[in-house]
């Protein structure tokens, strides 16, 4: 497969190249082309991530350490505009085993999750704007941020348990400035609620998602609010605020978009899910700051375990809710120190309350294009042993 795609990428750029100028960028801004009668453009982009993993878990009787390497991410992207800069375009492919796993089932007709982004946006109306396909839904401030522009090494556990991830669906955004530099946007969402790459049916309800972002000084150098550090200098001070629900109607899978799919005899059990997150982002000068809080819970009285006819549980909907507080400093010749701490908050019976803390460094080649980044993490869990976690890696973005 890895080869055919590769033999696609080569041909399409060749025979673009016959009917298009190609024009050469620096490092870090992919392969741009433009079509001779300035009819549409394309950027492509590759990255990877090569990372380490040392875990030692701190049994009171026998300390044990596990480690592993992995390519984390590798992704292929393209993007660009057809006919007017008004119409835009992306396609984002992951490649690495990570990227590609959990399609291994009926609902995905058994196949890899190759596809992350598909969509088109169209601008319609001066600040008015219409997206179709699939694509991050807009929920918490970390998920949306791209998993190459990240502060630490990987996204916290908040996201991990209660993020909305991709759909596919429709996307209408808006944004105005009432007074000054002051700028709100809003987000609707419209989409199916079972997540990407789900090709056999439509199992539960609609999923529905309002998200209103507040700048109150402004717009953030180069889209700052939605990347990690302070890779961009910021001469005054700048804040995002944002507030976001999800309606996640007859969901049936354990976290929405993510997690297991509730099958009772062949026949899929859904409930409602509702999911609230405030977060913001902070920049000045040096300095960054970023923040969320998110919780989650099923509609009605049934709570968050699902049983069969005959009491046996056969799906459990993680619910509860989660702090993430994280701010780092950007240091001489591009290196940063950064602190996270996470409070993951289960509801009760569905796991044990998380603490997590973590340092990390990371040193800025070409600002998150090529950066080196390593952290270290102590869990602290309820119901299990805890834990030291030091992590390393490369990211590599052509």
């Amino acid at each position: 497969m890895y080869r055919l795609l590769f033999s696609l990428i080569v041909v399409s750029v060749l025979c673009l190249n016959a009917q298009a100028q190609i024009k050469p960028n620096k490092f870090g801004k992919g392969i741009q082309l433009m079509g001779k009668d300035s009819t549409y453009s394309l950027k492509m982009g590759f990255r990877f991530q090569s990372l380490y993993v040392g875990d030692w878990t701190l049994a009171d009787d026998s300390p044990d350490y596990e480690s592993n390497f992995l390519v984390r991410r590798s992704r292929l992207k393209f993007d660009g505009w057809a006919l007017s800069p008004k119409l835009k375009y992306k396609l984002e492919l992951g490649l690495s085993n990570r990227d590609l796993s959990g399609g291994n089932n009926d609902e995905f007709r058994n196949a890899p999750n190759l596809v992350l982004d598909a969509y088109v946006a169209w601008n319609f109306y001066k600040n008015f704007s219409i997206q179709f396909g699939q694509t991050k839904l807009p929920g918490n401030r970390e998920r949306v941020i791209s998993s190459g522009n990240m502060q630490f090494v990987d996204r916290s556990r908040l996201n991990s348990r209660f993020t909305l991830d991709r759909d596919v669906g429709f996307q209408f955004k808006h944004h105005f400035n009432p007074f000054g530099d002051f700028i709100i946007k809003e987000v609707f969402a419209f989409s199916q609620g079972e997540g990407r790459n789900v090709t056999e049916g439509h199992f539960g309800g609609y999923d529905y998602t309002l998200k209103v972002e507040f700048l109150p000084f402004g717009k953030f150098a180069s889209k700052g609010d939605y990347i990690g550090s302070a890779i961009k200098y910021e001469e005054t001070p700048k804040l995002a605020v944002a507030l976001s629900y999800d309606i996640n109607d007859n969901a049936v899978r354990e976290r929405g978009q993510l997690g297991s799919f509730i099958i009772d005899d062949g026949t899929y059990v859904g409930r409602t899910l509702n999911t609230f997150c405030a977060d913001f982002m902070f920049k000045y000068q040096s300095f960054s700051a970023m923040g969320e809080y998110t919780f989650r819970n099923t509609g009605g009285d049934l709570g968050s375990f699902v049983y069969n006819e005959d009491g046996d549980e056969i799906g459990t909907y993680y619910t509860g809710n989660a702090l993430n507080l994280q701010a780092g400093y950007m240091l001489d010749k591009n290196w940063e120190v950064a602190l996270r701490y996470t409070d993951v908050n289960p509801d009760a019976g569905i796991a044990g309350d998380e603490n997590y803390y973590t340092m990390a460094i990371s040193k800025y080649i070409v600002g998150h294009k090529l950066k080196i980044q390593t952290d270290l993490t102590y869990l602290n869990n309820e119901t299990k042993d805890d834990h030291f976690t030091w992590r390393a890696q490369v990211d590599f973005h052509f």
